[in-house]
């Protein structure tokens, strides 16, 4: 082959890599979003923000 030729990542390990780093990555997300609303629920708690707290516990409970 010469110098011009793509190289291209073969078909049936890159679409198993690319699912496999998708996933990672959505539960890495998830992970994320949850310890950021447990930190806004602990927030809430301290300021005895009941409203806010009620809505971020249900948040947390649709995602979880």
């Amino acid at each position: 082959m010469d110098d011009k030729t793509l190289y291209l990542p073969q078909p049936e390990g890159s679409i198993a890599d690319s699912l496999v780093a998708e996933m990672v990555l959505e539960r890495a997300l998830l992970k994320f979003r949850k310890e950021k609303i447990q930190l806004q629920i602990d927030q809430a708690l301290i300021k005895k923000n009941k409203e806010e707290f009620l809505r971020l516990t249900e948040e947390l409970k649709k995602i979880s």
